[in-house]
């Protein structure tokens, strides 16, 4: 199935110690760039989370954010640094004596002192903090897929009208391709009547043979087989998908356009050239559509 590189995903998870939020975005990128935005303590499990991730958004940018919000201080550990609290009391009584102040150095002064007493989280099992992690991670995942999905489906459906669309302009520039040599023949007789009147008998074989070489040097058979076969290889891989087919779709559309520009400039037709602008409008219009596929 067809999805799309935009999505978002949103979830939340509370393991009884922490309260975790995660929101996932994703857009259109030509390879996978995943980007998680959490607290520095759980980097850990950046790597492990984002093979969560990778596993089903296969090609986009994606960012993510993982908001941890502690409701128990289990996690949490007050550790105190008796030696820099050693070092700022015998300071300070120095200072005291050099400058003869006056004043204590009371408790809650030297606690309030930087590095006395330090928060230390309390990350040692790592395992378990991963799994609550992964948890809501998942979800966010299956939400933005889901989300991917729908928007996949709306691009197929779209691709696949124009598609069609296209194929009767290829099959009415087949039908008007003949007449463009019939009509390049009756002009050239013209012009050679023109030019040589009417009482010099104008050689038949000769205008044949110059109408053969426009019809041979403006022919868009082959290109018009090829452009409506890109068209059913379109269809087919949009039906059929079953993994990331965004970069080889972009590169049908490519070809397409080229064939697309084959005919034009071979065309000698001004029926046949509006109808190739149309198509060519038609191929931009998907274009823009298999950028937003994965």
């Amino acid at each position: 199935m067809i999805k799309s590189m935009t999505g978002f995903g949103r979830s939340e998870y509370n393991d009884e110690k922490r309260n975790i939020i995660v929101e996932i975005k994703s857009v259109n990128h030509r390879y996978s760039d995943i980007n998680i935005k959490m607290p520095r303590r759980y980097s850990f499990a950046e790597d492990r989370l984002k093979n969560i991730v990778k596993n089903v958004a296969r090609r986009g940018k994606i960012d993510v954010s993982i908001i941890v919000e502690n409701i128990t201080e289990d996690d949490t550990n007050i550790k105190l640094n008796t030696m820099i609290a050693r070092q700022y009391y015998d300071n300070l009584k120095e200072l005291k004596s050099s400058f003869d102040v006056s004043g204590d150095i009371s408790l809650s002064f030297l606690a309030s002192l930087p590095d006395v007493m330090k928060s230390i989280p309390d990350v040692e099992d790592e395992e378990a903090i991963y799994k609550s992690l992964s948890v809501p991670v998942e979800a966010a995942v299956r939400k933005l897929n889901e989300m991917r999905v729908v928007e996949g489906n709306k691009l197929s459906e779209d691709i696949i009208k124009r598609g069609e669309l296209i194929r009767n302009l290829v099959k009415n520039i087949e039908e008007r391709s003949p007449v463009v040599t019939i009509a390049y023949t009756e002009k050239l007789r013209e012009r050679i009547k023109e030019l040589i009147g009417n009482n010099v008998i104008i050689p038949e074989d000769r205008i044949l043979v110059e109408a053969a070489i426009f019809a041979d040097k403006c022919s868009i058979t082959e290109e018009l087989v090829r452009l409506d076969s890109h068209i059913i290889q379109l269809n087919n891989i949009i039906k059929n998908s079953n993994q990331p087919d965004g970069k080889k779709l972009d590169f049908l559309v490519q070809e397409m356009n080229r064939e697309a520009n084959t005919i034009g400039s071979k065309a000698n037709d001004i029926e046949i050239t509006n109808k190739v602008l149309d198509i060519k409008s038609e191929i931009e219009k998907i274009r823009e559509q298999v950028q937003n596929i994965e």
